[in-house]
């Protein structure tokens, strides 16, 4: 009498009928089994066709199991770009805060120059003005100092003809204190 094992090869090498399917089975039904497959040729065939399925199913089984193997694989690789990706956009938006911030001081240090700008532009204004009024004031002064130095010129002219004039009286006294007078203002 051969054993349940022993039974369950027969049944997959002859007929193909899976030891999964075969498992559920005890002993004597697997000897029942065998015997009612040897007599029966519609019980042999429906268990070809299931075995067949069972056969078909295996392999769509097997494919199935690759693609989703390889669906998994796909999903941790896709789940590992997507955290690449999170983080990327967290600095992109850290960045863009920063860039944000940094713009907001150039603009105000921009109108803070601009502010600066006018001023300067006002003292510049101002100080066009005032040297408009100082080469004014310099030409006046210059026209002064010319009519000045011309009045000048004159009283000493006048000096000195008045002078010569003193130094013809023989007097000594006098003609001494004309000449210091004389050269005291000729400097």
């Amino acid at each position: 009498m051969a054993s349940k094992r022993e039974l369950q090869e027969i049944l997959k090498d002859r007929y193909g009928i899976n030891k999964n399917i075969s498992d559920a089975l005890s002993q004597p039904d697997c000897e029942r089994m065998l015997a009612l497959l040897e007599q029966e040729p519609s019980a042999l065939k429906l268990v070809e066709t299931f075995a067949e399925k069972n056969l078909s199913l295996g392999r769509n089984n097997a494919q199935y199991g690759q693609q989703r193997g390889r669906a998994e694989r796909k999903l941790e690789t896709l789940q590992v770009e997507y955290q690449q990706l999170e983080q990327s956009v967290q600095s992109l938006e850290q960045s863009n805060a920063a860039l944000a911030a940094r713009k907001q001081q150039l603009e105000s240090q921009q109108q803070q120059l601009e502010g600066d700008i006018l001023t300067l532009e006002f003292k510049v204004g101002d100080l066009a003005s005032k040297n408009t009024d100082l080469t004014e004031a310099n030409t006046q002064l210059k026209k002064d100092n010319k009519e000045l130095k011309n009045t000048v010129d004159l009283i000493k002219l006048r000096l000195t003809r008045d002078m010569k004039e003193l130094l013809k009286y023989e007097d000594s006294e006098l003609r001494k204190m004309a000449i210091r007078l004389f050269r005291w203002t000729l400097g």
